[in-house]
């Protein structure tokens, strides 16, 4: 049996809706997407690196890095859709999807997400994704998507919502937030963008949770921690702080 085709894709927006041009902002010498690409070619991980962007700026900054990029020919809801339209005539099996705004996304964490589909269990695996322990003091913050999963880590429900509700306070229930890097296997991709948008996804804006409306699980993978990413002025400013003191450390 042939190794499976992995490649990581980096859906990269110029006009984001909260921080326009965020990706294209100076990170210690470096744009955000620049230091995203590096990163995740850098891991050694995948047959290919590609960013997928609809921004002749952002294509022009990974050109002139020597990297890929692959142009977006519509206007698309989500990284997810702009994905789709780029790998639907390549070759490729599983397909990583690196944020455009997660700079110090780590190699163990994507190399974790990529196991999510080896051996007999991984056979099964459609769709995988990150989740972190969530400090109580976000708990009630919208902006922090959380996932509740079963035995097995397979989620179960996506909500910007307190999920679950401690209604007996006794019981230590420990919560996730949702890290939006995702893992597909290329036909669950494409399943993805032929499915309509669901209400539970309209009403939430939380684009994964169209798997679960359409029957479909993702396996979740626990990490420990998340670096810096960058939605806002402020967040860019600790992804300064942040890069600077690992700089420091070395």
């Amino acid at each position: 049996m042939s190794k499976p085709t992995i490649i990581a894709m980096i859906p990269a927006r110029y006009a984001a809706s909260r921080f326009p041009a965020k990706l294209m902002q100076d990170l210690c010498g470096k744009t955000v997407i620049t230091r995203v690409y590096e990163n995740t070619v850098a891991t050694g991980l995948f047959d290919a690196v590609m960013v997928v962007t609809d921004s002749e700026i952002i294509a022009e900054e990974i050109r002139s890095q020597g990297g890929t990029v692959i142009m977006s020919q519509k206007e698309h809801e989500s990284g997810s859709d702009r994905i789709a339209e780029a790998v639907a005539d390549l070759d490729v099996d599983i397909i990583i999807n690196v944020q455009g705004d997660t700079p110090f996304v780590e190699r163990d964490q994507l190399a974790k997400l990529v196991e999510a589909f080896a051996g007999i269990e991984g056979a099964a695996v459609q769709v995988a994704s990150l989740m972190i322990p969530l400090d109580p003091a976000f708990l009630h913050n919208e902006n922090f998507v959380k996932v509740v999963v079963d035995k097995n880590n397979r989620s179960l429900l996506f909500s910007r919502s307190v999920i679950p509700y401690p209604r007996n306070k006794e019981i230590n229930i420990p919560y996730f937030k949702h890290v939006g890097v995702y893992a597909f296997r290329k036909q669950a991709l494409m399943n993805f963008t032929a499915w309509p948008m669901t209400p539970l996804e309209a009403a939430e804006k939380i684009e994964c949770l169209r798997y679960l409306e359409n029957g479909v699980s993702l396996k979740m993978v626990q990490i420990d921690h998340m670096g810096a990413e960058i939605d806002t002025p402020e967040d860019l400013e600790r992804a300064r702080n942040y890069f600077q003191a690992q700089q420091n450390l070395v």
